[in-house]
């Protein structure tokens, strides 16, 4: 019998091991948007722009700074091996309260559903609605209305992804797994889409700031949260694989998916 404390320990790896893949992609991606933006910021050519909005940005200059190197190198990996192993210990345990519940979907399955589902609600949609902002742009004073907004939109989608699971799992015994798939991947859609239309936006983007910095500062973080949650997903997939056949003393074989959506 294999206990939820093997679930997490493997969940725990796999995120150890997501969060480092994660600071390579970002690192190789997103490092370069970011000083560029900051090679804007310091360059003077948002200079207009933020006294207009911080009067008292000249005042900062005695801050103390963690230097730059620091950043994107230390404070960048731990970050990503944080949230690595944070998603990762939660993602474990999900699988195995998950494992049997979604119809005859293996581990790997079950795993990589759990993760994608994670992807979409904790970091896609998100996203979308408020995506992130390079260095070069944001005012401290609305940082507080910026960070209530973006968690309620993260709760919103959270709360709309596990009752599309749990809707989803219902309708499954009736309309079988396909017709309930589509309802509940419907369903989310549009709760997180009305969410999205209810809530206030804002945009703190100059007119003059260039747009391919901006694009390719939020593409790339894009990436590096679609390449935790992916490598989060068949690793910890794998290693849970590997456990079972281990505990269960043979081969444990995939099912047909196929027919499961059929």
């Amino acid at each position: 019998m294999t206990s939820a404390r093997s679930f997490l320990i493997r969940g725990l790896l796999a995120g150890l091991f997501a969060g480092l893949v994660a600071f390579g992609v970002a690192y190789a991606v997103g490092e370069p948007a970011i000083n560029a933006a900051i090679a804007i910021e310091d360059s003077g050519a948002l200079a207009d722009h933020h006294a207009h909005h911080d009067p008292t940005a000249s005042d900062s200059s005695g801050a103390a700074e963690v230097p730059r190197l620091l950043q994107s190198t230390l404070g960048l990996l731990s970050g990503t091996l944080v949230a690595g192993v944070t998603l990762g210990g939660l993602l474990g345990v999900l699988s195995a309260l998950a494992l049997g519940r979604f119809g005859r979907l293996g581990v790997r399955a079950v795993s990589l559903s759990l993760a994608a589902i994670g992807f979409v609600s904790i970091s896609l949609m998100p996203f979308v609605a408020y995506p992130p902002n390079p260095p070069a742009i944001g005012h401290p004073d609305t940082i507080g209305v910026r960070t209530a907004l973006y968690f309620i939109m993260l709760a919103a989608s959270i709360i709309a992804a596990v009752t599309a699971v749990l809707v989803g799992r219902e309708f499954a015994e009736r309309w079988g797994a396909w017709y309930a798939t589509l309802t509940a991947i419907a369903g989310y859609l549009l709760v997180t889409l009305a969410a999205m239309a209810l809530l206030p936006g804002y945009s703190e983007v100059p007119a003059d700031f260039p747009a391919t910095v901006l694009y390719h500062f939020r593409g790339a973080s894009l990436i590096t949260q679609l390449a935790l949650w992916a490598t989060l997903g068949v690793v910890l997939g794998e290693l849970l694989y590997r456990l079972r056949r281990r505990t269960g003393g043979g081969h444990v074989p995939e099912p047909d998916y196929a027919e499961q959506l059929s």
